[in-house]
């Protein structure tokens, strides 16, 4: 798919009639730090059992956040929607040899890279929630937990490349990639810039993940809470001890 004219500007030497503008929505941005938040929390709290009902909630969290990803990239403001950044194999290549020699264009939007980086993953999000809930359901013996562990640790390979590319992409375009898309401002012309925010979304966005979270923690069993769980054992060990 080729660039659209709205999402590429001009090569970075050409800086005439750029200032910052609102490319990134609010809906992205909170999308964005709630899935880091998410993965982060998750892939931490893996392999301890005190921890899984906040482990298994992550996950689900990170399952929904990428189905609203899919569904605001059909319909949401011109740089969400996947018609803006997502290109052929041809496009990606040229992207990238235009940085080897230090030549970089600049997207308003996702560069060619970074659409890659977004794609795969939203395709490992949903692998990784998946096999998760088959691990949880017993289903597939083993295999559904070794394929759970296996796509999250890809992952996490993903992620640190994504991180490494925007901290290159910020050095090459003297931009500040991840200011970006906390302010939802970059560079760009006047004309080419986001009318709306829409915060009313990403409110919603909000409510709705805290509204979850406080679902799964009132309707876990008494013994899959956390501080319970802490409990059930201190209280079994004193009973060895009484032994």
């Amino acid at each position: 798919m080729n660039a659209s004219p709205d999402s590429r500007a001009a090569p970075t030497a050409n800086r005439t009639g750029i200032r910052k503008i609102l490319v990134w929505d609010a809906p992205v941005r909170v999308f964005h730090w709630l899935m880091v938040l998410s993965f982060a929390g998750a892939y931490i709290t893996a392999e301890s059992d005190r921890w899984r009902l906040l482990h298994v909630t992550l996950g689900y969290t990170m399952a929904g956040l990428v189905i609203f990803r899919i569904l605001w990239g059909l319909v949401g403001t011109r740089y969400a929607r996947f018609s803006a950044f997502v290109r052929g194999p041809g496009d990606v290549l040229r992207y990238l040899g235009a940085l080897l020699h230090r030549q970089p264009v600049h997207y308003t939007g996702h560069n060619p890279a970074g659409a890659i980086a977004i794609v795969v993953l939203l395709t490992l999000t949903l692998l990784v929630a998946v096999s998760g809930w088959a691990t949880d359901h017993e289903l597939a013996g083993g295999a559904a937990e070794e394929l759970h562990e296996a796509a999250a640790n890809t992952m996490l390979a993903v992620v640190g490349i994504h991180i490494a590319g925007v901290l290159a992409g910020s050095w090459l375009h003297r931009e500040n990639l991840l200011w970006a898309m906390i302010s939802g401002r970059k560079d760009g012309r006047p004309e080419d810039g986001v009318r709306s925010a829409w915060r009313s979304v990403a409110a919603i966005m909000v409510v709705a993940v805290l509204g979850f979270w406080w679902f799964q923690w009132q309707s876990a069993p008494a013994g899959d809470a956390p501080g319970n769980q802490h409990a059930h054992a201190s209280r079994a060990g004193d009973h060895q001890d009484d032994d």
